[in-house]
């Protein structure tokens, strides 16, 4: 991994967590950081960012000011504004502070019927207001033991990634989405097999795609998190379940090295 591509662990908290709960986990990642920040022997070799719910967004941020870990949003509309009932903004979450937007996850995707092109639009409204877009691919069971994974991952990445972005306003996140939530993962070679794919692709479609972070995601633990970390061209974890749990996510944050 380049000096430029530092790893990154992101906490997708999805549908999860009401005021009280969201604001009690905040506070304790945040002290965390804040000591960590205090004591060399206790730094962290990556940066953080949690994804909260969007109602949790305006509380939580404050509560992070100061810790140097970053607050995004899980999705945004491709507008931004008008007569969309329900959805966000990328320039909303801009104006509450967010840094970054999860984009095209498999429960997006699958869901919610979203596909490349709807997801192209919303990593280009990111970059329209500032966000860095957060881009998730991955293959079902089905086409990975079809031997069709790579094709699969690189079709999401051609239909997904607009025009003219750069390469430090995208963050890329493969999550195999049989293993998202199942307790499985690919194995160590599958895994650098796809990163070192993705990572082609990305040199091929664009200059500087050698700088955008991937990041692996699905059933992202602490007792798999140093294993995962260590693999060539992983920069980093975006974890689901995981990032529930205040003490599990520090544990993968620290796997970092």
């Amino acid at each position: 991994m380049t000096a430029e591509r530092r790893k990154l662990v992101a906490g997708n908290w999805k549908m999860n967590g009401l005021r009280e709960d969201g604001l009690r986990l905040a506070r304790e990642i945040a002290h965390r950081a804040v000591a960590a920040g205090r004591d060399a022997g206790e730094s962290l070799a990556c940066d953080l960012l949690i994804c909260p719910p969007a109602t949790l967004l305006s509380a939580i941020g404050p509560v992070l000011a100061g810790s140097n870990v970053m607050i995004g949003g899980q999705d945004c509309h491709a507008a931004a504004k008008g007569a969309h009932t329900g959805d966000i903004s990328a320039e909303m979450l801009k104006d509450l502070g967010c840094s970054h937007v999860i984009l095209g996850h498999s429960e997006r995707r699958v869901g919610h019927g979203e596909s490349d092109a709807i997801v192209r639009a919303k990593l280009a409204a990111a970059r329209r207001a500032g966000l860095t877009g957060i881009l998730c691919v991955g293959e079902s069971e089905a086409e990975r033991d079809a031997g069709r994974a790579l094709a699969v991952v690189e079709a999401q990445l051609a239909g997904s990634i607009p025009d003219g972005i750069g390469p430090q306003e995208m963050i890329v996140a493969y999550e195999p989405i049989w293993a998202i939530g199942t307790g499985r993962t690919p194995t160590p070679l599958d895994i650098a097999a796809m990163h070192a794919h993705i990572r082609a692709v990305l040199g091929r479609r664009f200059s500087g795609g050698n700088g955008v972070r991937i990041l692996y995601g699905g059933s992202v633990k602490p007792d798999n998190a140093s294993a995962l970390m260590a693999i060539a061209d992983v920069d980093g974890a975006l974890v689901g379940g995981a990032s529930l749990a205040a003490g599990d996510f520090w544990a993968i944050a620290r796997s970092c090295g």
